[in-house]
């Protein structure tokens, strides 16, 4: 029988998202973590010995024992660190935001396409298990509201709320309506940091779709919710919570599935046509986010499915980040 052989994978960055990756690439089917590397030795040191693995003393070297990477190190060297591994021929997935400039992202992209390597992007909340429960339903957003609150916390400081929290909620919209953008009207405040600490941004699509996010680093109670409204139905997920609530209409004899608990809240008279209102709470599976995104990654190196989110895909939504930010600075001139 055919067994898949095991992918190598070094972490370059051990800060607080590294070490979680490297905690659970330890376990993750088809893969073997080879070790890490982290210049705050204190910091390498320490995630190493708490995993096993070699902390390597040159990023060179961490490479060149890998098949892939992760690069979970800040985002000003993300650019940096993926086109040494891609030079050498590794696959790579890459923290969000992929790279700290739209520029940079697209001549990565082209890289890797020179290259013939994988390029996978960790917008983990693709993977979230509250999105995750809406598989199967039919996504047609009209108006999106999303709002992305988290307390401060020093070190994601190096970029801004837009580029921090803010893309995941991009990112998001920009997979679920499937459509240009058009529009781009944004206002944020700098609070505590050089850039802004809060924004709120309202992007129109071709299609007629209007998203509005907000996101903030410096509030008293953290928030991760959006809210898709759309003909004959309101979705709420609870990105926080792993959950996801859904009002729907429901013509008459239709039913709803007997997978989902579900709950009939009354009904409307159309005419001649009676709808049924429902209130359904899909079932979110059980799953760790991160571990997902690693499991799509080696699937992808496999061969065994397409990248879950591209390179281009992470573009556009640095893309769209950048001129929401562009466009905040304008306001405040």
């Amino acid at each position: 029988m055919e067994t898949n052989p095991n992918i190598k994978i070094a972490v370059l960055g051990a800060g607080h998202l590294g070490s979680i990756h490297t905690r659970l690439w330890k376990t993750a089917a088809n893969a073997e973590l080879i070790g890490i590397y982290e210049p705050n030795q204190a910091q390498a040191q320490k995630v190493a010995d708490e995993n096993g693995v070699r902390a390597f003393d040159k990023v060179a070297d961490a490479i060149e024992h890998a098949d892939a990477v992760t690069i979970s190190a800040p985002t000003s060297v993300h650019y940096e660190l993926a086109v040494q591994a891609i030079t050498a021929g590794k696959h790579c997935f890459i923290e969000k935001p992929i790279t700290a400039t739209y520029i940079e992202a697209q001549a990565l992209i082209a890289l890797a396409r020179e290259k013939n390597v994988l390029v996978q992007v960790g917008h983990v909340e693709r993977f979230n298990p509250g999105l995750a429960a809406l598989h199967g339903y039919h996504i047609a957003p009209l108006f999106i509201e999303a709002h992305r609150l988290a307390q401060f916390k020093p070190r994601a400081t190096d970029v801004s709320v837009v580029l921090d929290l803010m893309i995941h909620d991009i990112d998001i919209a920009l997979s679920l309506v499937q459509s240009p953008v058009v529009s781009i009207d944004a206002h944020g405040v700098a609070v505590l940091t050089e850039t802004p600490d809060i924004a709120n941004a309202r992007i129109k699509f071709a299609n007629g779709c209007v998203a509005n996010l907000t996101a903030s680093r410096i509030s008293a109670q953290p928030m991760r919710k959006m809210r898709l409204f759309q003909k004959d139905a309101y979705l709420s997920v609870d990105f926080a919570k792993g959950s996801v609530e859904v009002y729907r209409i429901l013509d008459e004899g239709e039913e709803t599935s007997a997978a989902v608990p579900a709950m009939m809240l009354g009904s409307i008279d159309a005419g001649s046509v009676k709808k049924s209102i429902v209130y359904e709470q899909p079932i979110s599976p059980a799953v760790n986010a991160i571990a997902e995104e690693q499991k799509a990654f080696i699937s992808a190196i496999l061969g065994h499915a397409p990248i879950a989110v591209s390179a281009v895909d992470a573009a556009e939504a640095l893309r769209i980040a950048e001129a929401i930010a562009n466009a905040i600075e304008q306001s405040r001139v």
